[in-house]
């Protein structure tokens, strides 16, 4: 089979490898999407010298296909060769008190990641254990389950987390896949959406995809221009979807009085006035990675109940030998979701 590798210094390769076995307890599913997340971009931009120390595995965490090989030991009511699945990238103990609540990715004794220290989804194949896999509603294309295995399933639980209603002015920090995702659904959790971010190809696609305002953070100051749209009171909620220091203290500065501010975007410390910024505004803040199996599955059900268009935030689809250009857009910053589509 095919697989995409990241060597390190921006290289990406296609290479052969052996078509996977499942061994028991085992599941092989033929992958049909699989999306590119920012996250990889660590592994790509990663020094080639360091790359070389760690195993070279095949990229990708947003796995999306159809079950082609059971393994021993799998119970037929669990899977069935056919089945349309995403794979929920993380591989746990299993018997914690983590990985008995859906979290193998907080597994007490250390857990493997599909893509980064075992074979992920860019590929034809991809080997996982059987728990990992949840089911592709009806009415879903296997490129929004791939949106949805990371990038969009962490922006629908950080959302879950703030509670975000209909009562809400809510700001999205970032417009990238997991922004955009979270301005998609913002919307139709009912909140007015105030799209942040720097680039204005990625703003367009927001006001496209449902923002009500958005703010171009390199020419308006985020938090002076989001007080003068809430008369004062500044947002009910706010989310970072960016890790960038200075968007990270934006979003505590925005919200107003008994506000609610998640942060799910990965990145480096940020400086803020905790007194100021938290504690006298009687802020809550949260702190949310991706998601658990059973948020997964809520999520994909969201999307078909509410006909959330998640497939607009699909713009780019490429096969896998077109792996070295769907790296070189995605790092670039250009707007949209890229998904290798693949069989």
């Amino acid at each position: 089979m095919r697989g995409v590798v990241l060597t390190g210094d921006e290289g990406v390769e296609v290479r052969d490898f052996p078509d996977p076995r499942p061994g028991y307890g085992e599941v092989v599913v033929a992958i049909r999407a699989s999306g590119i997340c920012g996250t990889d971009l660590h592994i790509y931009h990663a020094p080639a010298a360091e790359r070389a120390r760690r195993p070279l595995v095949i990229s990708g965490h947003e796995p999306c296909g159809v079950v082609a090989e059971i393994g021993p030991g799998v119970p037929e009511h669990v899977v069935r060769i056919g089945d349309r699945v995403m794979v929920h990238h993380y591989l746990g103990c299993g018997v914690c008190d983590q990985c008995r609540i859906g979290y193998p990715q907080q597994c007490r004794k250390g857990h493997v990641g599909y893509g980064y220290q075992a074979h992920g989804g860019n590929a034809d194949y991809i080997l996982v254990g059987a728990e990992t896999l949840v089911r592709l509603p009806d009415g879903l294309g296997f490129a929004e389950g791939a949106a949805l295995a990371c990038g969009t399933g962490t922006a629908y639980m950080g959302l879950k987390r703030l509670d975000v209603s209909g009562r809400d002015t809510l700001v999205v920090f970032g417009q990238g896949p997991v922004g955009l995702s979270a301005t998609i659904l913002g919307r139709a959790m009912g909140a007015r959406v105030v799209a942040v971010d720097v680039v204005p190809e990625r703003l367009a696609l927001a006001r496209e995809l449902g923002a009500d305002v958005t703010i171009d953070g390199s020419a308006h100051d985020a938090v002076e221009t989001i007080r003068d749209l809430t008369r004062g009171l500044g947002a009910d909620a706010a989310v970072d979807c960016t890790g960038n220091a200075q968007a990270r203290a934006d979003a505590l500065r925005c919200a107003g009085f008994w506000g609610r501010v998640c942060f799910i975007g990965l990145g480096g410390p940020a400086t803020f006035d905790v007194s100021r910024d938290i504690i006298n505004k009687q802020l809550t803040v949260y702190g949310s990675r991706t998601f658990g199996t059973v948020g997964l599955e809520e999520a994909a059900r969201f999307v078909v109940d509410r006909r959330v268009p998640l497939e607009r935030l699909i713009t780019h689809r490429f096969e896998l030998e077109a792996a070295p250009e769907a790296f070189a857009r995605f790092a670039a910053g250009l707007p949209g979701k890229s998904v290798f589509a693949i069989g």
